[in-house]
């Protein structure tokens, strides 16, 4: 005979696991906000006129 979990149970699990991916969540987001540079401090991209028109 197998056991079934309770309702109750498995909406407990859920409940959990889903705080944990939003914990997750909030943990990557505010990784990436310490990792961010402010666009005030790059520079932009100028092209390498050398590659231009084929010229090496």
């Amino acid at each position: 005979m197998t056991a079934r979990r309770r309702p109750d149970r498995e909406d407990r699990g859920e409940q959990i696991q889903a705080a944990e991916r939003k914990a997750a969540r909030q943990r990557i987001l505010a990784q990436a906000e310490a990792d961010r540079i402010p666009a005030e401090e790059t520079t932009r991209a100028v092209p390498d006129r050398r590659w231009r028109h084929g010229q090496q």
